[in-house]
């Protein structure tokens, strides 16, 4: 019985038929925002959504029931559970926030589909490299705001007055939004001499640490990618030696049924 059902559960037609629930889910959350369709059909929508999550739940069953051992060992399927137990718990009263929750459901494509799977692993590869980019870009972030707060704390207190609001204006700065023109320029008819801190502010953090950012991510990407690929390769080789090794055994017997054949 459990080996039917994790055929089942590994057959390609029963993964596609959650995704398209989990797509039909997302629609359904989506038009429930809309106060003229639930006023329509709210009944219906609100009884489609229970049925879904009824089969989410019973999908979730089914794979740790085909496979225990292997469901514990998917953090997918944990993210998966947190998802359906957040769906199935009663939203109502204090609990009432958790509606708004209801649609992480579609997060849950993450998990089903590969490609997207295979971007979010590359993303949790590169975190560790990633931080010590912050620290750096942390510690530019406080020497700048230190000699902003300090050199045009008096003169702009809404932008420069303490360290927070500098940290903040130099975010906005470093976003390139409104950089010049809004923050940049009105400093510069004050402080003549500001461009040569604001320029170089720019090119180390919006032109040089955030493109830091992109090549540990990229990097990760292409080391999962070659992961993958060679568990693949591996996969491949020992279904190959496999064959092989069958074909060899089929050889003996022939050349033994031969030899007995002979000797007759």
């Amino acid at each position: 019985m459990r080996e039917k059902v994790r055929q089942l559960v590994d057959h390609p037609l029963f993964e596609r038929a959650v995704i398209g629930l989990i797509v039909f889910n997302a629609i359904i959350l989506g038009m429930e925002t809309s106060a003229s369709i639930m006023e329509r059909a709210g009944t219906v929508l609100v009884a489609i959504d229970r049925i879904i999550v009824g089969i989410f739940v019973i999908e979730l069953g089914l794979r740790f029931y085909a496979g225990p051992r292997r469901f514990a060992r998917d953090p997918w399927r944990w993210f998966d559970t947190v998802v359906v137990l957040i769906s199935v718990m009663p939203a109502t009263g204090a609990m009432s926030v958790l509606r708004a929750f209801r649609i992480l459901r579609v997060l849950r494509l993450v998990a089903n589909v590969p490609a997207m799977r295979r971007v979010v692993t590359g993303l949790l590869e590169a975190l560790p490299g990633m931080g010590s980019i912050v620290m750096l870009l942390g510690l530019i972030f406080y020497v700048f705001a230190v000699i902003c707060t300090k050199a045009f704390g008096a003169a702009f207190p809404e932008w420069f007055g303490t360290l927070g609001a500098s940290g903040y204006t130099l975010f906005q700065i470093m976003t390139l939004e409104s950089w010049s023109m809004g923050i940049v320029r009105p400093v510069m008819e004050e402080f003549p001499w500001a461009w040569a801190l604001f320029l170089p502010f720019i090119l180390a953090t919006a032109f040089t640490v955030l493109n830091l950012f992109i090549g540990v991510i990229v990097d990760a990407m292409q080391s999962e990618h070659a992961a993958e690929a060679a568990a693949e390769r591996e996969g491949l080789q020992s279904d190959n030696e496999k064959i092989l090794s069958e074909l060899a055994a089929l050889r003996d017997e022939v050349r033994a049924l031969r030899g007995a054949g002979a000797e007759r």
